[in-house]
């Protein structure tokens, strides 16, 4: 998983999360991908993320405007600064970590 968020303070403990995940289809990187991320949101941002999955094959035009180059794909448009995590979220202390949130 590529990580570009390396160094940063975590965010405060009551900021809402706005997360956008980009996958292709229902390929096994993609469903594991979901399901990780979803489990990671609820064990530690209940009720303060908004989490929208995009599909890049029935919704290209986001994926282009985002400009998305590797899937699957997790950008955090809020708190703070867009940061963006690269593959299927398996690594929850990197996750943790590229989202600001102390594990």
């Amino acid at each position: 998983m590529i990580d570009h968020s390396m160094g940063f303070e975590p965010e405060p403990e009551d900021s809402k999360y706005i997360l956008r995940l980009f996958i292709t289809g229902a390929s096994p990187n993609s469903t594991r991908a979901v399901s990780n991320l979803k489990n990671i949101c609820e064990n530690h941002l209940k009720d303060r993320y908004e989490l929208e999955i995009i599909d890049v094959y029935q919704q290209p035009d986001k994926a282009e405007l985002d400009q998305i180059i590797a899937l699957p794909l997790l950008i955090k448009k809020a708190p703070g600064i867009e940061r963006r995590l690269v593959g299927d979220m398996s690594n929850k202390d990197r996750v943790l970590s590229g989202l600001g949130i102390n594990s």
